[in-house]
């Protein structure tokens, strides 16, 4: 698909990856476990205009859509294409009339000022170039009193990617480093020099065991977009660098191994702020 948005490199390469993902994203009752708990947390109701940040193929824009009835409104943005299509051709299928899509990039799209009750951003803040800008952003389109409910993966997620970004460090390759958020302080830090208030941060364990191999199959998956990336990428690395990198990385993995499996943590984060 062509680059409608005049997107950067950075994220075109995001838009191409969920364009390409679009057609198998609802196969994960994960995502949809996510977000339904964030509209729990952020108290959706009837009347509420809501912008979905990343709406992807809609499940929390559909379920918000439901919920706040024919006086509310629905806004849904995401720079993929092909996401939109998935979500469009559901919301055809419901009937839904208080609900509308726009291709659009988050950390710059443009809406009145004080125009929602709730934003809400699942399964994608980690992907935002400039963090604290887009809170600041976003927090200028809240009405007063209203909140923001963000959800992002712990830094401890994921095993098999805590293991190669902790191994190729040693080598001068940095992995995708902005993508995860970072602490429970700096998140607190992050909203509140955004200007919200009432910050509260919730945190729930998806974690499960899983294969050797599963766990393993990181090498060869470590290809996503950064913003930032390293001076030295993982193919500038000699064949004898590559090697023993590879060696470190299935060691530090098989040393985690129990009866059951590797253990893969899936902290999940929920971030609420309210606007004064």
């Amino acid at each position: 698909m062509t680059n409608q948005l005049g997107l950067n490199d950075y994220k075109q390469k995001i838009a191409d990856l969920y364009n390409r993902r679009s057609q198998t994203y609802d196969d994960s009752k994960w995502h949809v476990q996510i977000c339904q708990r964030l509209l729990e947390y952020a108290q959706v109701s009837s009347r509420h205009h809501v912008l979905d940040i990343a709406t992807g193929t809609g499940h929390i824009a559909i379920a918000a859509s439901q919920i706040v009835g024919s006086s509310g409104r629905v806004i849904g943005i995401d720079i993929s294409a092909g996401m939109l299509e998935q979500t469009r051709n559901k919301v055809e299928v419901l009937g839904l009339k208080n609900i509308e899509f726009q291709l659009a990039d988050a950390e710059s799209v443009n809406f009145p000022a004080n125009s929602f009750h709730r934003i809400l951003c699942a399964n994608s803040f980690p992907w935002i170039e400039d963090k604290e800008a887009a809170l600041q952003l976003w927090h200028r389109f809240l009405k007063p009193g209203g909140v923001i409910g963000i959800h992002t993966p712990a830094d401890t997620a994921d095993i098999g990617y805590v293991v190669l970004r902790q191994v190729l460090q040693k080598y001068g390759v940095t992995l995708e480093p902005s993508n995860r958020i970072g602490t429970l302080e700096t998140c607190q830090s992050l909203f509140a020099n955004a200007g919200f208030e009432e910050i509260e941060i919730k945190t729930e364990q998806h974690g499960s065991y899983i294969s050797l191999d599963k766990a393993k199959s990181r090498w060869t998956g470590n290809s996503l977009p950064s913003p930032k990336q390293s001076a030295n990428h993982l193919s500038e690395l000699s064949s004898v660098q590559l090697t023993q990198a590879l060696a470190e990385f299935e060691a530090e993995l098989e040393a985690r191994q129990t009866e059951q499996g590797v253990w893969d943590d899936l902290t999940t984060v929920y971030i609420l702020g309210r606007k004064p």
